[in-house]
């Protein structure tokens, strides 16, 4: 395979990417410009602090209920984790768990 056929890329493509990137970073600086520009205290600190959380929940429970057993219950094990560990603790065991569940149920 020669090496210019690898870098070839369709401009849509191109196009898509870049204008991703540029969603991305608008979205990150109109974040910081609002937030630098607000006083982040009660109602909004609380509601930034649970961000992370619901947004793992959001890209992690759908996948992990309509795959399989395994995937489920070490979505279970996570959630009773998190109840007692830190987050990343929880989701470390969470991986562990998923590991160890697809070698003993298949």
């Amino acid at each position: 395979m020669i090496l210019s056929e690898v870098w070839q890329i369709d401009p849509l493509t191109a196009g898509a990417i870049l204008a991703m990137a540029l969603a991305t970073w608008f979205t990150r600086y109109v974040g910081y410009w609002l937030v630098r520009r607000t006083t982040v205290s009660g109602r909004l600190a609380s509601a930034l602090e649970a961000v992370p959380g619901a947004i793992l929940v959001a890209i992690i429970a759908p996948k992990a209920f309509a795959t399989g057993a395994a995937e489920s219950g070490a979505a279970v094990l996570t959630v009773l984790l998190a109840l007692r560990l830190p987050l990343i603790v929880a989701v470390a065991g969470g991986c562990l768990a998923v590991v160890a569940f697809r070698a003993v149920i298949g």
